[in-house]
């Protein structure tokens, strides 16, 4: 990391991030500019970029700023602790989160040319139904904590049929996948289950194919081995931004009830309220890394080969220079909750249908819905990468369910190590032949390095 005399590194953690983020990255631009140093937990050193000119540079130029971070100059010198708890977050993976060049282009053309062939119409569908289905479970109580009994349920009930899985095996993908994010005892068995649940899809699917992305991604020219399909699911599966985008969307609506009337009243869509959200409160405020490859400035700021970049996306949706006080956001996209460049997030389609749906389908059913404590008893995860509440308590008036009000399945105790496979496939999905004989392809790793960014990400 570049020395700067008498240029003191802020720590990017602590509990400001529960109480006031936007202070600090406000601070932290009228201090050092468009770049601030800083420091994250275990004293490892960065850049955090929050400038939007700055950051939009980096997102659009991977061959001045790689995802590769084997280029990282601190750690090749040894300055970053071989326990540091935040390795798995920028340990390079053979997938599409970390390549870049021809080899992320070959990745991302199958990921980009199978998530466009979703049927929207039969998507949106199928998740207004999943989400009927979660509010039945809470309707009759009159009160419900909408975090943890929709927001996190829903986007992984939805991205589990996507991605190939049944509807029997949707509850148990959400279970799993919570369990990582707990990081609790238990992590390693949830891990080792979810790899096993995605290695039986894609095995199952080279032999009978059906309309789903791992199917999609399996048959696609470029050639991606079981191995890297695994790799790229492991990377679109968690949703745990748009978690936070649902719960960050119904924490303004149930607050502000200028943006609740103009949404409820029609002068304002569902679409126009999320991407302000995506400007106010992006679920990902911040998003480690890039390294550089060579000597360069960036803004005022001297960046030497080999340092560690971190894309501060909040802080550059507020500079000033895009966005001054009082500028009108309806209808604006230009915010980088999405990054940008060769890297833009493929997710965006479905993510946007699962998080307009979530919302759409909550107001129809709750239309009276309001917030059981006051709004400054909502309390913040205290993460530096993770903008997301830790709860979402909500009171409406009881009402009967419409798909009979089936209990969330839930397991019996905390799953052990031997965790149990999956359920089998619904009826209307052929069980898959035995595979024949094919040749060695290299075994997706077992490390917790493609599930720990999540558990990290939400600091739990």
């Amino acid at each position: 990391m570049t020395e700067r005399s008498g240029c003191p590194y802020t720590a990017l953690s602590g509990p400001r991030f529960e109480t006031d983020p936007a202070g600090l990255y406000r601070e932290l631009r009228e201090q050092h500019g468009a770049v601030a140093p800083v420091v994250l937990e275990g004293g490892v050193r960065a850049w955090l970029v929050l400038g939007y000119a700055e950051a939009l540079a980096v997102l659009r130029d991977p061959e001045l700023f790689s995802h590769d971070s084997r280029l990282w100059r601190d750690r090749i010198k040894g300055l970053v602790p071989a326990d540091w708890p935040l390795a798995s977050m920028v340990e390079h993976r053979p997938s599409i989160l970390c390549a870049d060049g021809a080899e992320h282009r070959r990745h991302g053309t199958a990921v980009a040319h199978s998530l466009g062939r979703i049927d929207r119409r039969a998507f949106r569908g199928e998740i207004e139904h999943m989400a009927d289905s979660l509010i039945d479970t809470f309707v009759a109580r009159g009160e419900a904590d909408l975090l943890t009994e929709y927001a996190q349920r829903l986007p992984l009930l939805a991205m589990g049929r996507l991605i190939g899985l049944s509807a029997l095996e949707g509850p148990h993908l959400v279970r799993v996948i919570n369990g990582l994010f707990d990081g609790g005892p238990d992590a390693p068995a949830h891990q080792r289950v979810l790899l096993r649940m995605l290695t039986d899809l894609v095995e199952a699917r080279r032999i009978t194919p059906g309309a789903d992305i791992a199917s999609w991604l399996i048959e696609h020219p470029s050639g991606l081995t079981d191995a890297e399909v695994i790799e790229d699911l492991l990377v679109i599966t968690p949703t745990e931004p748009t978690v936070n985008w649902i719960g960050n969307a119904l924490r303004i609506l149930l607050t502000d009830h200028t943006l609740h009337a103009s949404l409820t009243g029609g002068r304002r869509t569902t679409d126009e309220a999320l991407d302000e959200v995506l400007w106010l409160d992006p679920p990902m405020q911040n998003v480690a890394g890039r390294w550089a490859t060579e000597d360069t400035l960036l803004g005022r700021t001297a960046i030497r080969a080999g340092d560690f970049l971190v894309l501060g996306l909040a802080g550059a949706n507020a500079d000033p220079a895009v966005r001054p006080p009082g500028t009108e956001l309806t209808g604006n996209r230009a915010h980088l909750a999405w990054g940008g460049g060769p890297h833009t997030c493929p997710f965006q389609g479905p993510a946007r249908l699962i998080a307009q749906t979530a919302v759409d389908t909550l107001l129809d059913r709750l239309p009276d819905i309001r917030l059981a404590v006051p709004p400054r008893r909502l309390t913040w995860q205290a993460s530096p990468w993770i903008r997301g509440l830790t709860e979402l308590p909500v009171v409406f008036t009881p009402d009967r369910p419409v798909h009979g009000g089936t209990p969330w399945p839930e397991p019996a105790g905390t799953p052990p190590p031997g965790l149990e496979p999956p359920p089998p496939p619904a009826p209307d999905e052929p069980a898959p032949e035995p595979a024949p004989p094919a040749d060695p392809a290299p075994a997706p790793t077992t490390s917790t390095a493609w599930w720990s960014p999540s558990r990290w990400l939400r600091n739990r």
